[in-house]
Order: structure tokens, then C-alpha cells, then sequence
């Protein structure tokens, strides 16, 4: 086995599909069960180890360049992956203001688990698919010639491959199952994965409307067309990225209390609180199976401030 092979650090696969007991969901005649993806490993969990996993495997342990925010999971699950299996890292932060100031907790653990940081201005970071920009940022950062580019969020046709086991790993076993969307990536997996008959439900944790359009570029890139059956509801993303409201808190809190289950804020809860929502609409017909993956759990991190 190669040394930067993922597979070394054994992940916990499949993840644990568990029914829950909720009354909300039960005097509608639905069921719910929670999809574990946080298990899967305590540095790489859930949708990170789907989609990290594929392209760590094609890296090959060259160094590897990816793109976040300030608090970005992903750039966290990089930077571990690193330090576990041993091949250096460089993370390039949005936000060239972030530069003279103390590194967050976030950034703090990336740098302790030897990712190199480097800021950059937010037009620049928009830019950075474009390859002329991209190539001055790899030369900015003095980065290996064989640098392998992972892209913000991980999602990327090899990870969208990797998502399709989370849908293969729940085919037949729900009739809808909802996920929160942040790059689009773990939804165009997921969606290719589940059995026909299936749906997958895309909660949007962040504004904008533009989440369709890269899904379904996604899934041009990895497998050539559409595929599978997913709907996006873009209600819940609570002001956008890292936004998060008394009512959300609220929400997260009360079914921590009901289930004795730490609930991630930024992703995780949102997707609840969207799927609990459509339940009460009266969403899903009567009998209907729904499955919410736990993409992560709380880091132990400081959340960002409630808004009010």
C-alpha cells in the first residue's frame, strides 16, 4: 500500500445509517434516520473523506494546493490529511486582510498541522479557475512544479466520484435523502449513487441561486451528463455562508436535547431545520423514508456570532 494512500488512516465505511426517534416526523407517518458521515474519521469526516479521498489517492503524496475561508473545513481536513499521511500542504485563505492579524483557531490548527497560508485579495480568489490567475498564484506561493490543485471545497469531478458510494450506500434504504450544499460536489455524487425511485434533497447553506448550475456542471465533468433525481430548496441558508439566526440556534439546541447529538451549526443544522420545515409543509407524502447525512459534527471550534 502506498504511503499517501487515505486508506491507511481506516475510515469508517459504510457509515452508520441510524433510524431516530422523532415524534415531529412520526405523527406524519414519516421516518427519519440520520447517515452518519461524521464517523467516518475523527480529522476526515464526511463529505471531506468522500472527496478528499479520490484526489489524495491521485496526488500520490505531492504536495497538494487548495482553496478556503477563513473557517473552512476543508482547508482543516487538508491540512490533516498532511499531517497524517505525511506530504506537505499550502492553503491559499480569502480575505488578503487576514494577513497582519492573528490566525484564528481554524487557521491556528491548519498551520499546526503544517499547511502553509498564504492570503489573498477576495477579486483574486474569485478569479482563481482561471488558469492565468491560477498560475500566478502557484508562483506566488513558490509552489513544487508537481503541486497537485485540489479546488475550494474539494469538488471536483474525482470527488464527485467519491460521493456516488454515499448514495450507492443508501440505495433502497430511504426514498429521499437531504444534504446540505456548500460547493455542490457531495449532492452531484450523492444524486448519481441512489437507486432509481430515490430523490436527493440539496439544502443550500449559503445565498446566491447559483448552486444548480454547479451541480449540474459537476456531474457534466465527472460522468458526461445528468444524473439521478435532485431538487434544490434554497430557503435555509439563513443569510448566507457562516450566517446563523436565534430560530437556527433554537432549532440546533432542541434537537440536541431530543436526540443527545451535537449539532455542526453552519451546515448540518441548516439542512435539518430544512428538512423539518418540509415535513411540516407536508412535503413528504405519508410512508416516505428520509435520510439527512450528517456531513460533520462540531469541531470544537468557536462558531461565528448568531446574528439578530
Amino acid at each position: 500500500m502506498n504511503a499517501s494512500d487515505p486508506s491507511r488512516l481506516r475510515p469508517r465505511l459504510p457509515s452508520p445509517l441510524v433510524p431516530v426517534a422523532d415524534e415531529r416526523f412520526a405523527r406524519r407517518g414519516l421516518t427519519l434516520l440520520l447517515k452518519r458521515e461524521d464517523l467516518i474519521h475523527p480529522d476526515l469526516p464526511g463529505n471531506k473523506w468522500r472527496k478528499l479521498a479520490p484526489n489524495l489517492r491521485a496526488a500520490a503524496g505531492r504536495p497538494v494546493l487548495t482553496f478556503g475561508g477563513a473557517y473552512s473545513n476543508h482547508l482543516r481536513a487538508t491540512a490533516a490529511a498532511g499531517r497524517l499521511l505525511g506530504f506537505p500542504t499550502l492553503g491559499i485563505v480569502r480575505g488578503d486582510e487576514l494577513a497582519g492579524r492573528p490566525l484564528n483557531p481554524s487557521l491556528t490548527r491548519c498551520a499546526a498541522d503544517g499547511m502553509r497560508l498564504q492570503f489573498t485579495d477576495r477579486a483574486t480568489y474569485r478569479a482563481k479557475n482561471d488558469p492565468e490567475t491560477l498560475a500566478a498564484l502557484l508562483a506566488r506561493v513558490r509552489a513544487p512544479e508537481d503541486t497537485y490543485v485540489v479546488p475550494e471545497g474539494g469538488s471536483n469531478a474525482l470527488a464527485v466520484e467519491g460521493c456516488r458510494e454515499l448514495g450507492r450506500e443508501l440505495a433502497g434504504a430511504a426514498d429521499v435523502v437531504a444534504v446540505a450544499v456548500g460547493t455542490g460536489g457531495t449532492l452531484a455524487g450523492l444524486a448519481a449513487g441512489l437507486a432509481p425511485g430515490q430523490r436527493a434533497l440539496g439544502v443550500p447553506v449559503l445565498k446566491g441561486g447559483f448552486l444548480g448550475r454547479e451541480v449540474r456542471a459537476l456531474q457534466e465533468a465527472a460522468f458526461g451528463g445528468p444524473r439521478g433525481d435532485w431538487t434544490l430548496d434554497e430557503r435555509f441558508h439563513r443569510g448566507g455562508y457562516a450566517r446563523t439566526d436565534p430560530a437556527l440556534e433554537a432549532f440546533a439546541q432542541d434537537f440536541e436535547a431530543r436526540h443527545e447529538l451535537a449539532i455542526e451549526r453552519l451546515y448540518v443544522a441548516k439542512m435539518l431545520f430544512g428538512v423539518l420545515t418540509l415535513a411540516e409543509e407536508g412535503a413528504f407524502p405519508p410512508g416516505t423514508r428520509v435520510a439527512a447525512v450528517v456531513t460533520g459534527g462540531p469541531d470544537g471550534l468557536p462558531q461565528p456570532s448568531v446574528s439578530r
